[in-house]
């Protein structure tokens, strides 16, 4: 009896899981993990200190990437401890409310992402197709106000997702899918009801990521009408230039978000592996990748950046 007591009472934790087929221990996985996040840490600190330093970048544009490089550093760090805790000191177990925070941060900080994308769109949209008013309309007051919207959106929406799977029982086996803590896997655990979750998790969704996806397809619907009504092919092809940078942060991101939605709702078939391939590509690609995007694409960047290597 004492025994059954102290097993009931003990807190509840879930195990991790690492890269299936492949021992946790390998440095063939913890080095390239630590390289991952110190490029991301490097380019989106690098980032921010230049477009903070650099009055030339004190526009619209460069605040929205500011505040990209600010949401793929929250969204790394998010998933840091659990993986280093992993693969660096093979520590698979996770208690629930550790787990349940991580969720939240992993999941604010996507919607959060996924807004400032709206934001740089739209950004994009007054650029080609009202350039007059750009400076008139996209003033500081308003980048802040829609900044704060879009975190507090981020922060508000998630919540009751962390509240209400805080208090469903767990009482299958306690083994997730990845290194870290998401809301689909952790629900698949659950051996109550989970119409309730399931439904807001999927509402949730439907008002970040799906309404924030289909404003960006009607902003570069007009902004494609407006690119085509140009005459000149040379201020054509100038004008789309100024959306590459853009359009490839929106594939970096949504391609590896849309196919784990997928997969975790189709493709249970699938083996294990690609489920956690697909979920570290969604998590740490955009970090990783988009401050090596804007480098390469913007000119300003660029040259900052080849200033700093010559004066070094």
């Amino acid at each position: 009896m004492s025994s059954s007591n102290t097993t009931e009472s003990s807190p509840l934790t879930f195990i991790l899981t690492g890269i299936p087929g492949l021992p946790m221990s390998s440095h063939w996985i913890a080095l390239p993990l630590c390289c991952l996040y110190l490029l991301m840490l490097l380019g989106n600190c690098t980032l921010l200190w230049m477009i903070r330093t650099d009055h030339t970048l004190h526009t619209p544009m460069y605040y929205f990437l500011s505040m990209l490089a600010t949401a793929d550093l929250g969204l790394s760090l998010s998933t840091l401890p659990t993986m280093l805790a992993i693969f660096g000191f093979k520590s698979t177990s996770l208690p629930l409310e550790a787990c349940i925070v991580q969720m939240y941060f992993i999941h604010s900080f996507s919607a959060i992402e996924s807004g400032v994308l709206v934001a740089m769109a739209f950004d994009r949209f007054v650029a080609i197709c009202h350039p007059l008013h750009y400076t008139s309309f996209l003033t500081s007051s308003l980048i802040m106000k829609a900044g704060g919207v879009i975190f507090l959106r981020g922060v508000s929406v998630v919540l009751p997702v962390a509240v209400l799977i805080k208090k469903m029982p767990f009482c299958r086996s306690r083994v997730l899918s990845h290194s870290f803590c998401l809301h689909q896997d952790m629900l698949r655990l659950v051996c109550g009801d989970v119409k309730v979750n399931s439904l807001y998790g999927l509402t949730a969704v439907i008002l970040t990521k799906g309404l924030d996806s289909l404003t960006i397809l009607l902003s570069y619907t007009m902004i494609i009408r407006a690119i085509l009504n140009i005459v000149s092919p040379g201020a054509r092809a100038k004008a789309f230039s100024t959306c590459t940078s853009h359009l490839s942060a929106i594939l970096i991101f949504y391609i590896p978000l849309i196919s784990l939605s997928i997969i975790h709702r189709y493709g249970k078939h699938l083996p294990p592996l690609t489920h956690t391939l697909l979920a570290d590509a969604y998590l740490l690609m955009p970090p990783v990748l988009n401050p090596l995007v804007y480098s390469w694409k913007t000119q300003q960047i660029r040259r900052r950046i080849l200033l700093l290597l010559c004066w070094r």
